[in-house]
């Protein structure tokens, strides 16, 4: 595979917040009466407001609140976590390779622009990427595959020879729905199990050499 852009997912991918935004889910459950019994309520990839219906069905809420009102609640808990929030291990290293290369980089996150830009104001990593699309900018979002779709468009770029690089199920179907090489990042044994469709499976971004690009 000639790789001329890697298309990154944020949640899970580029920022190691997974535990921050089920802090986050599990507030705002617990305002409502539920208990989760999990550490991640939440399908990651698809969206914070995407998520509630989801829940609401799932564990049978009864409230007033809007789907709006939840999504910003859980906002609002995920950025008061924000200090906890840390850089996946070895991305920064990784994107240094590929501008080295000549390799194009873009952003495409189901999360919301205020999200990103608080994100990039805490970590200081905007330079990363040569171009970003939230979810404002599409009409459907994964595993729809038109947020990799406009990635591309913004990167002038053919999706054929992107590569995206996914830590979420949704993730991954949206990156083949766009016709899109895809490397699933897993945190886990039973992350990897959901990441089975991903075209490779890695741990961590030290493991994805020249070498393995090359392979795909």
């Amino acid at each position: 595979m000639i790789i001329s852009a890697v298309i990154f997912d944020l949640d899970g991918t580029v920022l190691d917040n997974e535990d921050e935004y089920g802090i986050a889910f599990n507030k705002v459950l617990k305002s409502l009466g539920i208990d989760s019994g999990t550490d991640y309520p939440q399908v990651g990839s698809i969206g914070v407001h995407e998520n509630w219906p989801i829940l609401i069905a799932k564990y049978k809420i009864k409230t007033n609140k809007t789907i709006e009102e939840l999504a910003r609640a859980t906002q609002d808990n995920y950025l008061d976590e924000l200090d906890q929030i840390t850089l996946k291990p070895g991305i920064e290293e990784f994107i240094k390779n590929l501008k080295a290369s000549g390799i194009q980089t873009a952003l495409a996150t189901s999360n919301n622009w205020f999200i990103v830009q608080e994100d990039f104001d805490r970590l200081k990593i905007d330079h990363y990427f040569d171009y970003v699309v939230t979810a404002e900018e599409v009409l459907e979002k994964k595993p729809a595959p038109n947020i990799f779709l406009k990635a591309a468009e913004k990167l002038s770029v053919e999706p054929k020879a992107c590569l995206v690089m996914e830590d979420a199920p949704a993730g991954v179907k949206a990156a083949h729905a766009a016709g899109m090489k895809v490397i699933g990042l897993a945190r886990s044994d039973e992350s990897e199990d959901n990441l089975i469709e991903a075209d490779l499976i890695v741990r961590s971004y030290d493991e994805i050499t020249p070498e393995v690009l090359a392979k795909l």
